[in-house]
C-alpha cells in the first residue's frame, strides 16, 4: 500500500484537531504535567515514581520572557508514614540530578526511609528543556607544553561561539543564575502543593540551597548540606588546596607501606614542577580517538592543572604517591594522558559557566586568591579558567548582597569530608555562624561529596535528622586510606577518567 494513502487520514485529523475550538490553551508559568513512572537505577533497583514537567519563565525579571521546562522525578518513600518530601539539589553547576541518582542510587536510597525524594534537573541541564551543552571542543597543539594564556584564549573562543549559538536560538543566557535557579525550586514546591519542603544539597547544590533559604526559608522544614559552598565560596582559595596536599603528605609519611619510600610528598611535587619548567617532557602514547601513537610535550602548567584534579577526590588521592613516584623516575605517561584529554575536551555547559560567572566572588576574596596563588603549589589553577573566561559569557554579577552571609533559624545539618580540599570543613564553620539551629558532622578521611562521605552511619544520621531526631555525634570515623604501592608496572592513573572541565568540579557520586 502507498505510504501516503496510510498517512493522509492521520494528517487530516491533525489539521482538524489543530483548528478545533477545543484546542488546549497556550502554556503558561506554573503549568504542571505529571504521570506515573518507574525509576530504574543502574544497579537494577526500581522505585515507584512520578515523572513531571513544570513550565516556568526563563527570566522572571524580563517582561515577555519565554517559557522553559523543568523536568523532575518524584520517587515514592519506603516509609508507610512518610515525612516531609526531600528535594535533591545536585552539584556542578551543571550536574544532572536524575542521572546522578540513577547511577549512584545506593548513596541516596536511604533517604526514601524519611520521605519522597524529588530529583530536579535544574534549568539548562539534563532532561530539562533547553539543555545548554556546548558542542565546541578545544584543539590545542600536541608539540608544545600547555601555556596558560594560550589555553585560556582557546577556551574563551569556544565559549564565545557557544554563547553566540545559544543566544541566536533565543536563549536568554542572563537568566541562568542561582537566583533564578532558587526561584525554580520555590515554583516546584508551589506546583506540587508542598507546605514545607526538606532540601538536600551537595557541592554547588549547597550554594543553591543557601540562596533558597535566604529567599524562601519560611517554606523549608529541614536542610542537609554536604560539601558546603557558601555564597562567597564559588572560587577556591589556593591556601586551602595547599592545606589539603599537606594533609595528604602527612598521611603518606605515616603510612607503613609507602612512607619510607616517599617521606615528603610536597618536596616531590616541587621537584617535578621545577624539572618540567626547565625541561618539558615528550611522551609517546596511543591517541584514544584514533589508536595511533602520538607524541605530546608536557610542562609545568600541564602539571599544575593535573594537580588540580586531586584535592578532595579520595579515589585519586590514593593513587597520587605512586603517580608522583613514576614522574620522579622520568615516566610522565599519566600526565601526558591527562594533558591529551585536556587539549581536546568539550567546552562544557553554558549553564555551568553562567552560574559560576554570575555568582562570582567578593573583591576581598579575589584579592586573597591573587595574594595566595604566588606561593601556592599549583597556583590558582583550581579556579582556571575563571574569572578570565567570564568576559566571553558576559554574565551579570549577582552582587554583594547575594554573596553576603545567610541567616536563618531553619534546622540544618552540615556534612564535611575530612579530606575535602575543594569545600573544606572551614567553609561549613564559616557559613553556620548564621544558623543557630545547626550541627556540623565531619566524616574522617572522606572526600568531596564522593562515596567515602556517605558511610552507613552518615546515611543513618541523615535519615534521623530529616525525621526530626537530634544529631548527637560530631565525627564519623572512616577506614584509613590504602595508597597504591609504589613502583608498580601499571600506570596508577589508568583507571581514572577525568569527568570535569578544567578547574571545575563535577560530581563523582
Amino acid at each position: 500500500m502507498n505510504r501516503l494513502t496510510v498517512r493522509l487520514p492521520i494528517l487530516i485529523s491533525i489539521i482538524v484537531l489543530s483548528s478545533s475550538p477545543t484546542q488546549p490553551q497556550e502554556r503558561k508559568p506554573g503549568d504542571l504535567r505529571i504521570e506515573p513512572s518507574v525509576f530504574k537505577a543502574a544497579n537494577g533497583e526500581t522505585v515507584e515514581a512520578e515523572s513531571g514537567v513544570l513550565v516556568v519563565l526563563e527570566n522572571r525579571s524580563r517582561p515577555g520572557s519565554r517559557l522553559i521546562e523543568l523536568s523532575f522525578m518524584r520517587l515514592k518513600s519506603r516509609n508507610s508514614k512518610p515525612g516531609v518530601p526531600i528535594l535533591y539539589l545536585v552539584g556542578g553547576p551543571g550536574g544532572q540530578a536524575i542521572a546522578q541518582v540513577r547511577m549512584f542510587f545506593p548513596q541516596y536510597s536511604n533517604l526514601l526511609e524519611a520521605g519522597d525524594l524529588i530529583l530536579l534537573d535544574q534549568r539548562g541541564t539534563g532532561t530539562s528543556n533547553p539543555n545548554l551543552n556546548c558542542i565546541e571542543k578545544l584543539n590545542y597543539p600536541l608539540d608544545k607544553p600547555l601555556e596558560r594564556e594560550e589555553l585560556l584564549r582557546m577556551i574563551k573562543e569556544a565559549s564565545l561561539a557557544c554563547a553566540r549559538a545559544w543566544r541566536e536560538k533565543g536563549v536568554d543566557l542572563e537568566a541562568y543564575n542561582t537566583l533564578e535557579n532558587a526561584a525554580d525550586v520555590e515554583a516546584l514546591r508551589e506546583a506540587l502543593k508542598i507546605d514545607r519542603l526538606n532540601l538536600f544539597g551537595t557541592s554547588y547544590g549547597t550554594h543553591l540551597a543557601l540562596a533558597v533559604i535566604r529567599r524562601y526559608g519560611a517554606h523549608l522544614n529541614r536542610v542537609i548540606l554536604a560539601g558546603i559552598e557558601g555564597p562567597d565560596h564559588t572560587y577556591k582559595l589556593p591556601s586551602q588546596i595547599d592545606q589539603n596536599f599537606a594533609e595528604i603528605a602527612a598521611l603518606v609519611r605515616a603510612d607503613s607501606k609507602i612512607g619510607n619510600d616517599m617521606p615528603d610528598l610536597l618536596d616531590a611535587i616541587r621537584a617535578i614542577a621545577s624539572r618540567l619548567e626547565k625541561e618539558p617532557a615528550a611522551v609517546e602514547l596511543p591517541d584514544p580517538a584514533t589508536q595511533r601513537k602520538v607524541k605530546i610535550v608536557v610542562g609545568r602548567f600541564d602539571f599544575q592543572l593535573f594537580l588540580a584534579i586531586f584535592p578532595g577526590r579520595v579515589a585519586r588521592i590514593k593513587m597520587l604517591p605512586a603517580t608522583l613516584d613514576r614522574m620522579m623516575q622520568g615516566d610522565f605517561t599519566a600526565l601526558a594522558q591527562f594533558s591529551l584529554a585536556a587539549r581536546r575536551e568539550p567546552t562544557g555547559s553554558a549553564m555551568s559557566f553562567m552560574m559560576d560567572c554570575s555568582s562570582s566572588a567578593s573583591a576581598e576574596r579575589w584579592e586573597r586568591i591573587k595574594r595566595e596563588e604566588k606561593d601556592s603549589l599549583a597556583g590558582a589553577v583550581i579556579d582556571f579558567p575563571f574569572p578570565d573566561v567570564c568576559e566571553a559569557w558576559n554574565a551579570p554579577d549577582l552582587g554583594s548582597a547575594f554573596r553576603s552571609p545567610v541567616e536563618s533559624s531553619v534546622p540544618i545539618l552540615f556534612i564535611s569530608g575530612g579530606l575535602d580540599g575543594r569545600t573544606p570543613a572551614s567553609n561549613a564553620e564559616e557559613v553556620r555562624r548564621g544558623f543557630p539551629n545547626s550541627h556540623h558532622l565531619i566524616v574522617e578521611n572522606a572526600g568531596h561529596v564522593d562515596a567515602t562521605m556517605f558511610t552507613t552511619k552518615t546515611k543513618e544520621v541523615m535519615v534521623d535528622f530529616l525525621l526530626g531526631k537530634p544529631v548527637t555525634i560530631d565525627k564519623i570515623p572512616a577506614p584509613p586510606l590504602e595508597f597504591m604501592p609504589l613502583k608498580k608496572n601499571e600506570n596508577p592513573m589508568k583507571r581514572i577518567q577525568r569527568p570535569e572541565r578544567i578547574g571545575v568540579e563535577r560530581p563523582e557520586g
